[in-house]
């Protein structure tokens, strides 16, 4: 009989101590001893040992990390076999996946758990699902070899949550792989002032999150920006989908994306003027250099995108999932996730989102459900044709201030380069070797903020993260920089179009506020 095991610990205590009077008295040969608090493995040959008692899902493991159950036991995990079995559609492979087996864990590739024994004790995807077999430590314990059994940080190869979390109806790990959080970048990761955002377990670290894996031993052991395990917490939390820290809060210090989104948003003196994952500051409104004349709406620039129809800020259009059917059949092709980490992803030819970032800007190509799911754009060609028109404004404006003729990315002295910044450039060279700020390189950072200059660490949203903010700082700075270095003013024509309007939807605003420090 298996009894929940901390009531046991107490009746197996009082036990011993009534049993002990009892022998005194009795003088009988009545031999108690402790119950074990693991049962004998369903499966002997694999090791693992799933639940102490199904009934009330006490995972053996549990008996002693009690923390961790507690937290496990309020995930969608603790009740995936129950899931999958109402399931009218299920499959007998499904299986693999809902309950403790090879997959994910150390024994991949290898038929254990329930895979082998179909016994209730494997139900739900358990503690030994990740880390292994269990049998091993417990009998370990207090023996003087101890084996601790490590799940992967890593989702890339077997043994990882990609082995569950992938395929057609579930592609998170396959599309996770396709983007920029999976790679792996040796000079930013071997760096320490760049581990904290580009290296997975530099992220933990600087998050205050100490836990135990198999990537930890090895200091070299470089890991992707964001495995699953950097943004998810494996064992439960709080936020929905185990996610470490909210995507809702537009608290720059716990928003879960807007952590790493969020380095250089405004120019570091001396002439610092590349911005640097200024996302999370331009979608709140307080990004870029503010001239001396910058005029704006502050229901607008702390709104856009940060509004109440889109509360989960850079998840809500990042993070956006579709379903995938045949056109003629209606059959099912392809579960959209998200994790291509692309607001207007591009398609393949039956309609499902690719790495691809080439193609046209329109209905066709590309998917638009993230701007119309939420209801701030009425249709794929009303959100097509505002992104269309906040684009063609930016660049009318940028290209004012800086035209990059040659497409190097650099900033250089007219006839080179085009745009005001060009002509101050080569009439004042020494506006960028100053040891302030000067309104040229204020401009010039706005209008890489703002802009399309090849930049992999700029905003690269061309706008569209806040096409209020992007048009006030643009234009203020096109203002201020003719003023200030007694260039022609702007004429009645460029007055009319910057006074246009910035293109794109507004709901009820949410009023963004700078986080403290920032």
């Amino acid at each position: 009989m298996r009894i929940t095991p901390v009531a046991s610990i107490l009746r197996v205590a009082m036990t011993t101590l009534l049993s002990a009077a009892a022998l005194v008295a009795c003088d009988d040969d009545v031999v108690y001893q402790d119950r074990p608090p693991f049962n004998p493995p369903p499966d002997a040959s694999s090791g693992f040992l799933g639940y102490y008692d199904e009934t009330v899902k006490q995972t053996t493991c549990g008996n002693c990390h009690a923390d961790f159950h507690a937290s496990w036991s309020t995930t969608a995990h603790a009740g995936a076999y129950n899931t999958l079995n109402s399931n009218s559609g299920k499959q007998d492979s499904c299986f693999s996946c809902h309950t403790v087996t090879g997959k994910g864990n150390s024994a991949s590739g290898t038929p254990a758990g329930h895979d082998k024994v179909k016994d209730p004790a494997y139900f739900d995807v358990q503690c030994e699902s990740c880390h292994g077999q269990g049998l091993q430590h417990v009998e370990g314990v207090g023996q003087g070899n101890l084996v601790r059994p490590l799940a992967k940080l890593n989702a890339i190869g077997t043994g990882t949550c990609s082995d569950c979390h992938s395929g057609a109806h579930h592609a998170f790990a396959d599309e996770w792989k396709q983007s920029r959080h999976a790679t792996i970048n040796t000079s930013r990761a071997s760096n320490p002032s760049c581990q904290p955002c580009h290296e997975g377990r530099g992220a933990l670290k600087r998050w205050g999150i100490d836990v135990n894996y198999v990537e930890k031993a090895n200091a070299t052991d470089y890991q992707p920006v964001a495995a699953c395990a950097i943004c998810h917490a494996p064992h439960g939390s709080e936020n929905p989908t185990q996610l470490r820290f909210p995507v809702t809060s537009q608290d720059p210090g716990t928003n879960l994306c807007i952590k790493c989104h969020l380095n250089q948003a405004t120019p570091v003196p001396p002439a610092d003027v590349t911005p640097h994952a200024p996302q999370g500051a331009v979608l709140l409104g307080y990004a870029g250099w503010r001239p001396p004349n910058f005029a704006y709406d502050t229901a607008k620039i702390y709104g856009s995108h940060a509004t109440t129809k889109n509360p989960k800020l850079c998840a809500g259009c990042h993070v956006s999932k579709f379903t995938v059917t045949d056109p003629t059949s209606g059959n099912f092709v392809f579960q959209a996730t998200g994790h291509l980490f692309r607001p207007i992803p591009c398609l393949d030819a039956q309609g499902k989102p690719t790495a691809n970032k080439t193609c046209a800007y329109n209905t066709t190509a590309r998917s638009w459900v993230s701007c119309t799911q939420s209801g701030c754009h009425a249709n794929a060609t009303a959100a097509n044709s505002a992104f269309n028109s906040v684009r063609d404004r930016m660049k009318l404006f940028t290209e004012q201030l800086w035209t990059d003729v040659n497409k190097d990315g650099t900033l250089q002295a007219a006839p080179t380069d085009g745009g005001l910044l060009a002509t101050v450039k080569a009439q004042k060279p020494n506006e960028w070797t100053t040891d302030a700020i000067t309104p040229a390189e204020g401009a010039e950072f706005n209008a890489r903020v703002c802009g399309e200059y090849g930049s992999s660490n700029a905003d690269n949203s061309k706008g569209v993260h806040n096409p209020f903010l992007c048009d006030a700082l643009l234009t203020s700075s096109i203002t201020y920089v003719k003023s200030y270095y007694g260039l022609p003013a702007v004429t009645a024509s460029q007055r009319v179009s910057m006074e246009g309007p910035s293109g794109g939807a507004r709901s009820t605003m949410q009023i963004a506020r700078p986080h403290a420090g920032q």
